[in-house]
């Protein structure tokens, strides 16, 4: 519910601030630039990257679980291929860029920097990936319970203190994680007054539909304690259930958390050049390939921050790092909608929210975002501390004023790395 009621929030401010960059843009018309840099800094540096993070770990555990059937993967081996997922080397030796310009340092970090086109192709054919694997998998359920498996359906030994509740949303909401990263691009996307509201209606029925009745299979075949214990639950599932077949659904869920790195390193990337735009963030943010018409800095800075995070051994506690700082940060990006409504009643609202959601979501946002400072005070805390670090870093970087000597250095790393790059501002590519 709290899915879709941010959803449709975001479909008013969407239509109504039609830039890149999302709830930053949107914080930064309503707030000023304080408050959207923090919202910047969180998202870019701990929820984007942490996401992308966990979601290329997922994809390196089904990758090698059939090779290791009987015993968990090698950590190490399931980071390393993890990094390769984010950013594998494409050319051997020290060359980094192709002559022509294009990017060539990893498979997904290059396919964002080569084209944008390539970038939502390789989405559309691993979300197909993704669909295919959950339908087999809840053919398979739907057969297990027809046949009468119901023996796992109960609610022995749960917890039903308020805490535990709380502390559940973060990793609940994590699998829904992306229902607003539409809105990243959306001066790339056409007709958004039409598309972006429906685009938003069907994706989040769908994913609702469709994980709900996945885990209605999983269910009829494994018990919460083996789902709890599994590292990846649908290859434990199809290993009881597909006998020699088995290895086909480990390759699809792969595949589609393939797709996923994709689609954050897709819209993350917009995130940084949109900050960049407001110059909160370095100038090199805001260029893009002069042939491709990509921002391939932004790509880059974005697999290097994801790799940062792979380092964490625990990913529990990156699960509620995100969760907690996700949830505050877009509870500020919907206050901006009766905010707005108040300050400025007259601007443009293809789409208009009535305003008994915004508030509900703002509510719902109190409860998720405050109950587990109690549950999990030290993750939480962490959280905190990872935004308040935002604070030195803006008035260090942005709001006080540049001596020259600091000017001259940051024109010329910015003239180094357009070389390098291969990138140019966004006015002059107009020209080319």
């Amino acid at each position: 519910m709290d899915i879709y009621v941010g959803a449709y929030c975001y479909a008013e401010l969407g239509t109504m601030i039609r830039k890149s960059g999302a709830d930053y843009a949107y914080i930064m018309e309503t707030f000023g630039p304080f408050v959207a840099f923090i919202r910047l800094w969180i998202e870019c540096m701990i929820v984007r990257p942490c996401s992308q993070a966990i979601v290329a770990l997922t994809f390196s555990q089904y990758v090698m679980k059939p090779f290791f059937p009987e015993c968990e993967p090698p950590d190490s081996a399931a980071r390393l291929l993890a990094v390769t997922c984010i950013f594998n080397k494409i050319l051997t030796g020290n060359s980094k860029f192709r002559r022509n310009g294009e990017c060539a340092d990893g498979v997904l970090t290059f396919v964002n920097c080569y084209d944008v086109k390539w970038a939502t192709r390789v989405q559309d054919v691993f979300t197909y990936a993704k669909l295919l694997a959950l339908f087999v998998i809840i053919a398979a359920g739907g057969y297990q319970l027809f046949t009468g498996h119901t023996e796992h359906f109960s609610f022995i030994n749960t917890k039903s203190e308020v805490t535990s509740l709380a502390l559940s949303f973060y990793s609940g909401l994590f699998a829904y994680n992306g229902w607003n990263y539409l809105n990243f691009i959306i001066e790339e996307l056409k007709d958004p007054v039409r598309n972006l509201p429906l685009a938003i209606a069907i994706s989040c029925t769908l994913v609702t539909i469709v994980y709900f009745f996945t885990n209605v299979a999983f269910y009829t075949t494994l018990s919460p304690n083996e789902i709890l214990e599994s590292k990846a639950v649908a290859v434990t599932f199809a290993n009881r259930l597909f006998g020699p077949f088995a290895w086909t659904i480990p390759v699809f869920v792969a595949l589609s958390t393939f797709g996923a790195v994709n689609g954050i390193l897709l819209t993350s990337s917009r995130l940084f050049y949109s900050g960049a735009c407001y110059g909160q963030m370095p100038e090199v943010l805001t260029m893009i390939q002069a042939q491709r018409m990509t921002p391939t800095p932004s790509v880059l800075i974005m697999a290097i921050l994801s790799m940062l995070y792979l380092t964490v051994s625990d990913i529990d506690a990156l699960i509620n790092y995100v969760g907690f700082a996700t949830w505050l940060s877009i509870g500020v990006a919907v206050l901006c909608l009766p905010w707005l409504r108040w300050k400025q009643p007259d601007l443009e609202r293809p789409i208009k929210v009535n305003l008994f959601w915004p508030i509900l979501y703002l509510l719902c946002t109190i409860f998720v975002v405050a109950v587990p400072m109690v549950a999990s005070p030290y993750d939480t805390g962490m959280g905190v501390l990872m935004i308040l670090s935002s604070i030195p870093v803006y008035f260090v970087f942005v709001y006080w004023p540049k001596p020259k000597w600091f000017q001259r250095g940051s024109s010329s790393a910015t003239k180094f790395l357009q070389k390098i790059f291969v990138v140019v501002g966004k006015s002059k590519t107009a020209k080319l």
